[in-house]
């Protein structure tokens, strides 16, 4: 069970796999973009990803206009949905050139195409699309998505487990190649929304999904959720990413920013290495305190050749070296004879009884 993400490999053996989405953040600059992009590869991001949408292909303006967004993250917005949206779309010559620079950098370009026009245009500079929470019903673009046979990265956000197997049912009818990834679509930035990510049904996913790539897709602050994430299996993470959290613009609160980037890369690596292969076993760290910390079988008198064993006259004492015999083997010298004298504390070995 692994995918490829251009040269890297993504597996519950291999490191994860980090995503910066850089998203509106660009703020309409295309330099902005290019820096974003060099901050996050520094700050360890395997891919920086984009947005691919023009306001008309997204949002109704006539729709929003009708509805109330009182409860929703666009409440604080100061222009209306459409045009915040047309201000963080990309120009779609701005593709070859951020493709390039993301080459240059050894960083992965990624993005995520809101029409099918848009998807077409990307195609040839993807290896790895991702598929917004909000689409997630919209199977015609889901299909058409897994018909380009790259890696497909579907976040779940706000849908039913049904949803879910929907969308995922039919990706895999055309495409094998997808990544599964728990999702909060809550963009308010209060820091209770960490108590709806709901990290669990990872193991839900991974029951109902083994041969899946797992991961996060994440809005909440700090890397709390993603460190939980990992720990129960996932191995991509998708996280906002700005270079100044106090810049305006929907997207740059919540985000990460280059430090609180690198410490979660860094912190994630050390899980990682905790979490370790899942068997039981003496660790090669361990074998020394093996010795020193475990009891043997010693005798608490002085023994002559030939006395019969008996449970009073042993005791168990720390360290147990490696020809010693532990407590748990104390039936097999009982009632036995001894071949030699002992001396008070000393170990009794098999080779000491007849």
């Amino acid at each position: 069970r692994y995918l490829k993400i251009g040269n890297k490999k993504i597996s519950l053996k291999d490191p994860t796999y980090f995503i910066a989405d850089i998203g509106a953040n660009h703020d309409g600059s295309i330099l902005r973009a290019k820096k974003l992009i060099r901050l996050a590869k520094r700050a360890g991001a395997d891919a920086a990803k984009f947005q691919h949408f023009t306001a008309k292909t997204i949002v109704s303006d006539k729709g929003f206009k009708k509805i109330k967004s009182e409860t929703s993250h666009q409440k604080k917005w100061k222009r209306s949905v459409f045009e915040v949206y047309k201000s963080a779309s990309i120009n779609s010559n701005w593709t070859k050139v951020l493709k390039t620079y993301c080459d240059e950098l050894s960083i992965e370009f990624m993005t995520s195409p809101y029409s099918p026009e848009i998807l077409d245009e990307i195609n040839p500079y993807v290896k790895a699309i991702k598929i917004g929470s909000g689409d997630i019903t919209w199977i015609d673009i889901i299909k058409k998505i897994a018909k380009k046979k790259k890696v497909g990265l579907l976040a779940t956000g706000a849908s039913t487990l049904s949803e879910v197997d929907k969308a995922v049912k039919e990706y895999l009818k055309l495409n094998k190649s997808l990544v599964l990834m728990q999702c909060n679509t809550n963009y308010t930035g209060d820091i209770k929304n960490i108590n709806f990510v709901n990290l669990n049904v990872l193991k839900q996913f991974k029951k109902k999904y083994p041969h899946l790539i797992l991961g996060l897709s994440d809005h909440t602050f700090g890397h709390a959720s993603v460190i939980g994430a990992v720990t129960l299996g996932a191995r991509v993470i998708e996280k906002h990413f700005t270079d100044n959290n106090k810049r305006v613009g929907p997207d740059h609160f919540f985000a990460m920013n280059p430090t609180t980037w690198k410490d979660m890369v860094e912190t994630t690596r050390e899980v990682e290495a905790a979490l370790g292969d899942g068997y039981k076993k003496v660790e090669r760290n361990e074998l020394a305190t093996l010795i020193v910390q475990r009891r043997s079988i010693r005798v608490n008198k002085n023994l002559k050749r030939g006395t019969i064993i008996k449970t009073s006259m042993l005791t168990y004492l720390r360290p147990c070296p490696f020809n010693a015999l532990d407590p748990s083997k104390t039936k097999l010298i009982l009632n036995k004879k001894l071949k030699k004298n002992l001396s008070t504390e000393d170990v009794i070995k098999l080779s000491d009884v007849t």
